[in-house]
C-alpha cells in the first residue's frame, strides 16, 4: 500500500508541476517578446539605412498622397494601423516591391509603372503587407540567417556586408510556398473587404509571367515562382463571390499618378 501511495503521490506532484508550469507566460517571463521586437526594429532600421545610401529615394506629396490613397483603405477595412507602415518609393526599374522588418514596405517605381490598373498595385501591395502582418519576414530572416545572427548585428556587431546580404534576400528571393499563398489570398481578402476587385491582380501575376520584354526587370515576379499557378488560384478563389468594381483614383488622377513616378526627378 505504501509502494502505491508513493506512486500515487509522485504522479500528482508531477501532473501538479506540469499544470503550474503550463501557466506560464515564458514569452513574458523571459522577455522574449521585447527581444524578438528589439532584434525586428533593429534590423528594419538597419536595412533601411543601407538602402537609403545607395538608392534614389522619391519624396513627393503628390506622388506619396496617391499612393496612401490606394493603401489607407485597405488598411482602414481590415484593421491594419497604417500608421505602422513605413512606406517608401524607390526610383527604380525593376518591377518590385519587398517587406522589411518591423513595418517597412519598400515599393520601386518600376512596378507603379508596370501596373496597368490600380488594383493590380494594390494586390502586389497587399501581399507585401500581409508577409507583415504575419509576420512572415522574420520568419523568413530567421530560418535562413538566424535569429541569434539578426541579435548580433543589433547589439554591436554591424557588419555591413551581412546586412547586404539580408536586403538581397529579402528582395530578391521568395518566402516558402506556403507562405506566398497564405499571402496571396490575405491580399485578395484585404481588397474584398475594401470592396477593390482581386481579378486584375490575378491578371497582372499571368500577363507578367509571360512579357518577355520585361524579364530582365520583373524582379517581384521572378523571386515569386509559378506566377500562372497563382493566378489561377486567386481566381478559383474568388470565383463565386462578389467584387466591386470601385475605384479609388479617378482615370485622371491614376493616370497622373504614373505620370510623375515617370517623369520624377531627385
Amino acid at each position: 500500500m505504501k509502494a502505491l501511495f508513493r506512486g500515487l503521490s509522485i504522479v500528482v506532484v508531477f501532473f501538479g508541476i506540469w499544470f503550474l508550469l503550463s501557466q506560464i507566460d515564458y514569452i513574458t517571463f523571459f522577455k522574449i517578446d521585447k527581444a524578438k521586437s528589439a532584434t525586428e526594429k533593429g534590423v528594419g532600421d538597419m536595412i533601411w539605412d543601407q538602402i537609403k545610401t545607395t538608392e534614389d529615394i522619391i519624396v513627393n506629396d503628390s506622388i506619396t498622397k496617391s499612393l496612401d490613397k490606394l493603401l489607407k483603405p485597405l488598411c482602414k477595412e481590415n484593421g491594419i494601423e497604417r500608421d505602422s507602415l513605413k512606406v517608401h518609393i524607390i526610383q527604380k526599374d525593376e518591377v518590385n516591391a519587398f517587406a522589411l522588418p518591423d513595418g517597412h514596405l519598400v515599393v520601386y517605381s518600376g512596378l507603379i509603372e508596370a501596373s496597368k490598373n490600380e488594383q493590380a498595385l494594390i494586390g502586389v501591395l497587399g501581399h507585401e503587407i500581409a508577409h507583415i502582418e504575419n509576420n512572415h519576414v522574420m520568419k523568413k530572416l530567421s530560418k535562413e540567417v538566424g535569429f541569434s545572427v539578426l541579435m548580433s548585428i543589433t547589439t554591436g556587431n554591424n557588419n555591413g556586408k551581412l546586412v547586404r546580404e539580408i536586403m538581397h534576400t529579402l528582395s530578391s528571393s521568395a518566402y516558402d510556398r506556403s507562405l506566398e499563398k497564405e499571402a496571396d489570398i490575405a491580399s485578395v481578402e484585404y481588397m474584398l473587404k475594401a470592396k477593390i476587385d482581386p481579378a486584375p491582380f490575378a491578371d497582372f501575376l499571368y500577363e507578367m509571367s509571360f512579357d518577355n520584354k520585361l524579364e530582365s526587370a520583373l524582379s517581384w515576379v521572378n523571386s515569386h515562382p509559378e506566377s500562372e499557378e497563382r493566378a489561377k488560384y486567386i481566381l478559383e478563389y474568388i470565383k463565386g463571390k462578389k467584387a466591386s468594381q470601385k475605384h479609388l483614383l479617378t482615370k485622371t488622377e491614376w493616370a497622373g499618378f504614373k505620370k510623375a513616378v515617370k517623369e520624377y526627378e531627385n
